[in-house]
């Protein structure tokens, strides 16, 4: 019988040893005299990179709890009253130890957590990193004043060796650590910086654990990601030697129009619209060009990204555009020029009889030089 009542005792205490919360549990110190009733804010930061509050508390005797649900690990950041300052914390399953000095938020102390453990790794050895990049700045700013030319030269050296260390340290760090939410960040952070390709990128996320993946921040990396290879894909269709998309839209008297039905022996895509200065300015010329070269063969299709329909026929009217024109009167949302990757305009493509397309964002003497070469 007291054997029974013994393995029931085990069984109990390993069921209660692991008996995690099902949300995040914050047990803070803080030391500094902070007075009974300062407010302590979690925070997150919104697709607008606006904060908001997720949760709030009082400190009482240095002391506070704070508590929620949370499905997966997440960055938010901690804030005491109107203390300057604020502590970044990863808000996950467990209960987070926080400790800090009221003046000093930022080097708080956050254990008990896996993932505040890794941030934690990853914060101690990228500030000691940025501690050395301020003391070569330091000493480069009073080389400089001092007019020492090589001492000068030597930091400058000396501090671009430490970029690229950086760089290896983040990209190594997120190597080693699979299972952590910054890394997930700092994969992010890598991709929108261009630091790292797509496929790298790709390699990394695929290395992530299932845990990390669940999480908004690992969420939004596949999203970019996503978004970064259909710019490519349509980057490779709308190179130098493929053959041009096809397309259609709404003309100025209300018919449709394609690109097939608009071409000639050469073919001139125009992205252009009314409220675009360097369209406007450029008009002259490409006017000039397509009365001169018209007869020739030669034929404009204009696809513009306005957004109102009297703007963009007022311009067609102003400048004297006689050609082919289109337009869905959506702006970038525009879907051409979506298909043919445009982000900035004035942007023309250059096609051949067969569709095929030879130059891209050619003007002034360029452009009339190239269709002058292609149809005498």
């Amino acid at each position: 019988m007291k054997k029974i009542i013994l393995s029931l005792a085990v069984i109990v205490g390993i069921v209660a040893c692991d008996n995690k919360p099902e949300g995040f549990v914050i047990n803070g110190t803080l030391s500094g005299n902070v007075e009974d009733g300062t407010k302590v804010f979690i925070r997150k930061i919104n697709e607008n990179n606006q904060p908001y509050d997720i949760d709030t508390t009082m400190v009482q005797n240095g002391k506070f709890s704070i508590s929620g649900p949370v499905d997966a690990p997440d960055l938010a950041y901690l804030f005491v009253g109107d203390i300057q300052g604020y502590s970044p914390i990863v808000i996950e399953k467990g209960v987070i130890e926080f400790t800090a000095q009221k003046d000093s938020l930022g080097f708080a102390k956050i254990e008990g957590t896996l993932q505040n453990k890794i941030f934690g790794k990853y914060i101690k050895q990228s500030r000691e990193l940025s501690d050395k990049a301020m003391s070569i700045q330091g000493d480069l700013q009073k080389a400089t004043m001092e007019g020492k030319e090589a001492t000068v030269n030597s930091l400058r050296d000396e501090f671009a060796e430490l970029q690229e260390e950086y760089k290896n340290f983040e990209l190594n760090f997120i190597k080693e650590n699979p299972e952590g939410l910054i890394t997930a960040l700092l994969i992010d952070k890598g991709v929108n910086t261009k630091i790292i390709t797509t496929e790298e990128a790709q390699q990394m996320y695929d290395a992530l654990t299932a845990e990390i993946k669940a999480t908004e921040a690992a969420k939004k990396i596949q999203k970019s990601l996503d978004i970064v290879k259909d710019r490519e894909a349509k980057g490779k269709s709308t190179q130098i030697g493929a053959v041009a998309p096809d397309f259609s839209g709404p003309t100025p008297d209300g018919g449709e129009l394609s690109l097939k039905e608009a071409m000639g022996k050469v073919t001139i895509i125009d992205f252009w619209a009314a409220w675009c200065k360097p369209c406007r300015v450029e008009n002259p010329n490409v006017v000039n060009i397509y009365n001169k070269y018209h007869s020739k063969g030669l034929n404009i299709i204009g696809v513009s990204l306005d957004r109102k329909a009297e703007d963009w026929k007022k311009a067609i009217a102003d400048d004297k555009l006689t050609w082919n024109h289109i337009s869905s009167l959506d702006y970038f949302d525009d879907a051409i020029a979506r298909l043919y990757n445009i982000d900035a305009i004035p942007a023309t493509f250059i096609l051949d009889e067969n569709g095929v397309i030879i130059a891209k964002n050619l003007r002034g003497p360029a452009l009339e030089a190239k269709i002058a070469e292609l149809l005498q």
